[in-house]
């Protein structure tokens, strides 16, 4: 395991820190049962990692190994279950929140789907749990790339790839497995310490320079964090509420374009703009809040699956009120941060924060604001097992912020979910509302465009 995923499990021991991510996606009938699970069952042998377990380093001298379950069981991990009344997404929503807030059973792989069956109009939903360490949300869909149809009409996916293979290891197998990953490292370390020197006896000035680039950089990345930005979210419980909203996503993407920013840009700035408005619907009034964002480190020679990303803390503004102004203040500290030195080494820094007290970093994430995570899709519709998808919301974890707003953009649309902590929000249907401004803000700069939907809280045109 990377130590980045072996920090976020040494979080865990405190339960607002679960990095539990669910997607649920809406279809618009039920997939066909013996080929939902054909479908799943081959995602598992593509990406074994679903079907391995975590298993402790002795002594704890390293990050846990994944290891083959030899008992895995497809039936344990995919269900099935009728809709609740009323039938619609709400109650849905409702199971997917409490499946997110729920620990997993570490004697198993991580993960979780369950159907959903009997919606409002023949339709159904697949809630799906997993845990961030499994996969990101790129990973995820390129898992998914390979179960789903570009058409209702099945298609042949061609021969099932062969179960993965793989044993527990001794206790002696595992010492001599932390004894080889301990001097890997070490060996890693000392090339990169012989290459650093070589490269500081032919250009010694800008080997100085490129080293105090690099620690102020880490530095910032690791810099303490005392208090909360918001004066009004600042409490926190282990209970969360889900809730969604689409926004159309060739106009947010054309009003970003149109100030010289991406969709990124489009995107965090009506969340600025949205809790904004929240703050000053609670008299409160504020310019600044801190942004936890996922930042890819994904590679060409990554296999599929996997998480890959690392997390980048820094303040965006929100009291800008001109939203084109507001995009382009976001533009430029989303790409000063992309470019940050210390990214390629978050992996190490992630193992020198392993060491610390879980108390002293837990800590700092609870007085994190928000985290906002972009997710690009599938541009065409696609079909699970004879089902034609209609939308899909990823709901990422608090991990001790006030709220998590997830993109996912499928087809023309941006479905947004959004996860709040009910102790920094306990009026989740202001805030929605307020999301929906700051949203239809950015849109009006595009000119016309379609509005921005609340499905669930009742704004639907």
């Amino acid at each position: 395991m990377r130590e980045s995923d072996a920090f976020a499990l040494h979080m865990e021991r405190d339960p607002l820190l679960r990095s539990t991510i669910v997607a649920v996606g809406v279809f618009d009938r039920a997939p066909e049962w013996p080929v939902l699970l054909e479908r799943i069952d081959r995602a598992t042998r593509l990406a074994p990692e679903f079907r391995d377990v975590l298993v402790p380093s002795p002594l704890g001298l390293v990050p846990p190994r994944w290891e083959t379950d030899p008992a895995f069981d497809l039936s344990w991990h995919v269900r099935r279950m009728a809709a609740p009344a009323p039938h619609t997404l709400a109650p849905v929503l409702e199971f997917a929140r409490t499946t997110g807030m729920t620990a997993f059973d570490p004697a198993r792989p991580l993960w979780e789907f369950t159907l959903v069956e009997g919606l409002q109009g023949g339709r159904a939903a697949l809630v799906m749990k997993v845990h961030h360490s499994l996969t990101d949300g790129i990973g995820g869909i390129q898992i998914a790339a390979h179960v789903v149809d570009l058409e209702r009409e099945l298609s042949d996916p061609g021969a099932m790839p062969p179960v993965p293979s793989g044993h527990r290891l001794s206790i002696a197998e595992q010492m001599r497995d932390t004894l080889e990953y301990n001097a890997r490292r070490a060996g890693g370390t000392a090339r990169s310490l012989s290459r650093g020197a070589s490269h500081a006896l032919r250009h010694p000035s800008r080997a100085v320079s490129d080293l105090v680039r690099t620690a102020r950089s880490v530095g910032r990345m690791v810099q303490p964090v005392s208090h909360t930005l918001s004066p009004i979210m600042t409490q926190r419980k282990l209970l969360w509420h889900y809730d969604v909203l689409d926004v159309p996503l060739s106009e947010l993407r054309d009003a970003a374009h149109n100030v010289g920013g991406t969709l990124n840009d489009g995107f965090v700035g009506g969340i600025a703009g949205g809790l904004a408005r929240y703050h000053e619907r609670h008299d409160a009034h504020v310019e600044e809040l801190r942004l936890t964002m996922p930042i890819s480190v994904r590679s060409e020679s990554d296999p599929e699956g996997g998480n890959r990303i690392t997390l980048a803390r820094f303040k965006v503004p929100v009291g800008i009120e001109d939203p084109a102004a507001r995009m382009t203040a976001i533009d430029e500290l989303c790409r000063s941060w992309r470019h940050e030195p210390a990214i390629p080494y978050s992996d190490v820094i992630a193992g020198a924060m392993n060491l610390l007290p879980h108390a002293v970093t837990g800590s700092m994430l609870k007085h994190i604001d928000f985290l906002a995570s972009n997710v690009p899709g599938f541009d065409l519709p696609v079909y699970l097992a004879g089902a034609e998808l209609e939308s899909f919301y990823g709901f990422g974890p608090t991990i001790g912020s006030a709220a998590n707003v997830t993109l996912m953009s499928y087809r023309d649309t941006c479905n947004v979910g959004v996860t709040t902590d009910a102790g920094a929000v306990p009026d989740p249907g202001v805030l929605m509302d307020c999301l929906r401004e700051g949203f239809e803000e950015i849109l009006d700069l595009s000119g016309d465009h379609r509005p921005v939907v609340l499905p669930v809280s009742g704004v639907v045109p």
